[in-house]
């Protein structure tokens, strides 16, 4: 969340309304961002974060540990039409990327414009291929279009 907090103004660029969900109750979050989150960023999260008393938004999303109570550290990029595009639940030992999160969002905005096709490691400005409807073309012939290399 930390990380996020950092990063909250490039979401924000993005028009990109993030929310940190959890079991924990709004007095813990409270806490939380006054002794941890506000010393390792300044001004602390800036997002709002949601108590999710019983876990029954984590039920809702899938990540609800029913036998610890806690809801599983994961992220949702949902579309303006409130459909889920990408889903990551990670265990508690892996921090998730932020830098990550932030091109998927760069992509699928890219994608909703334009309908072109973001390769593997896509970034703004390199090539992509084109949408669905006119790829056909490419059916069997992608890889002259597009090399690995083209991903890192």
């Amino acid at each position: 969340m930390a990380a996020v907090a950092v990063k909250y103004p490039a979401f924000q660029d993005l028009g990109v309304e993030v929310l940190a969900v959890s079991v924990d109750s709004v007095a813990t979050h409270r806490d939380w961002q006054e002794k941890e989150l506000s010393k390792m960023v300044k001004g602390g999260a800036l997002y709002p974060m949601v108590s999710d008393d019983g876990g029954k938004i984590g039920t809702l999303y899938g990540v609800f540990d029913e036998e610890k109570k806690v809801d599983l550290r994961g992220r949702f990029l949902i579309d303006p039409d409130g459909v889920i595009q990408s889903a990551e639940i990670v265990s508690a030992p892996v921090g998730r990327d932020v830098s990550e999160v932030l091109r998927q969002v760069r992509a699928f905005q890219h994608h909703r414009k334009t309908g072109e096709l973001l390769p593997c490691g896509w970034q703004p400005g390199k090539p992509t291929l084109p949408p669905e409807k006119e790829s056909s073309d490419l059916s069997g012939k992608v890889w002259e279009a597009w090399k690995p290399s083209k991903a890192f």
